[in-house]
């Protein structure tokens, strides 16, 4: 703070041109001169236009306040008090003695405007320089990180108080600014998320393939790489689906209604269904509705740490309905109720298992 003292010398006809060498924008050059009391009507009625512009405009004006009140440069009574002002800068630097104070009383009698102005504009200057940096620091900061294990699924509460599920193999990636600056989520795997309403900042999961953008809702997303399909289940609110593979096709979803994208087409569909058991994993089950068995198969490799094999390729389109309970049943038992179907039949030695097409 010591190099600012200097420029306690400028004189307020100076400002502007200050405030171009030091990249502040015009924008921020009014509200500093409404706040000063020195805007005139018509750059009044265009800083108005402007906070009645957005949200985030008022709420840059009020950062900018609070920097200006918290300059010391006004008294109780909002008037300018150049001695106390000057005293409150010099304090607040921590950097003259009492003689200099005295000594450099009479400058601030002959710049008490600018001085007012210099200390404020400082402030701003720090205060954007912060901004700026603090997007630089945010890009060079390493995204936070978090999975669940092969066998076990993970729960946890982001920065913005939204519920996060993980389910077994998955993983979710979040920058170091989430909540405050975005809040967009990469996903690999499946996750259910109970999501905390906010308009100014709509949450957002992405894969390779899907994006999916509420305010506030609970959903289910699966898209594991290896699977065939991906999949978003809506329980409550309302979701925009992205189709990555195609730009042009976005779709809105209610409650009940699920997305299929086949990720070898890129071929997005979407339909009424009872999407409840979509989260029953959440709580220990295994509810596959409708589902491609290589798809039911890596499901199963990942919460009973085996290997399946499908042998015959003809099996690879055929889907099943089934609810299991891992807490309940065994490997085994989930593979004697798919033979049950006389759809297939399976061999297992340790944990690698084959399954054959039924002759």
């Amino acid at each position: 703070m010591l190099n600012f003292i200097s420029t306690l010398s400028f004189l307020p006809s100076e400002l502007s041109s200050y405030c171009m060498e030091q990249n502040i924008s015009p924008i921020d050059e009014l509200i500093l001169s409404s706040l000063s009391g020195n805007s005139n009507p018509d750059e009044a009625a265009e800083l108005k236009e402007w906070l009645d512009a957005s949200p985030e405009n008022r709420a840059h004006f009020r950062a900018i306040r609070e920097i200006w009140l918290a300059s010391g440069v006004l008294d109780h009574a909002g008037s300018f008090d150049k001695n106390s002002a000057h005293e409150r800068f010099l304090a607040r630097t921590n950097n003259c003695t009492s003689t200099r104070r005295k000594t450099g009383k009479h400058l601030v009698v002959r710049y008490l405007t600018s001085a007012a102005a210099a200390v404020v504009l400082l402030l701003v200057v720090s205060y954007m320089s912060y901004r700026q940096g603090g997007e630089q620091m945010k890009n060079r900061f390493a995204d936070i990180v978090i999975e669940a294990p092969m066998g076990a699924r993970t729960k946890m509460f982001l920065p913005d108080g939204t519920l996060v599920w993980l389910n077994a193999g998955s993983k979710i990636t979040y920058s170091q600014g989430f909540g405050v600056s975005d809040r967009n989520i990469g996903l690999t795997g499946e996750g259910y998320f109970e999501v905390t309403g906010n308009a100014q900042l709509p949450f957002r999961v992405k894969t390779d393939e899907l994006q999916v953008s509420v305010l506030g809702t609970k959903f289910n997303f699966s898209n594991y790489p290896d699977n065939e399909e991906a999949i978003v289940s809506l329980m409550e609110g309302k979701v925009r689906v992205k189709n990555l593979m195609n730009v042009n096709e976005e779709k809105s979803m209610s409650p009940d209604e699920k997305v299929f994208l086949n990720k070898k087409t890129g071929q997005m569909r979407i339909l009424s269904h009872r999407t409840r058991p979509s989260s029953e994993w959440t709580n220990g089950y295994l509810c596959f509705d409708d589902e491609l068995l290589p798809d039911i198969v890596k499901t199963l490799e990942r919460s009973y740490n085996v290997k399946i094999y499908i042998a015959d390729k003809s099996l690879e389109t055929v889907r099943f309905y089934s609810d299991f309970s891992r807490q309940e049943q065994s490997i085994e038992d989930i593979l004697r109720l798919l033979e049950s179907t006389n759809k297939l039949t399976y061999t297992k030695e340790g944990k690698n298992i084959t399954l054959r097409e039924r002759k």
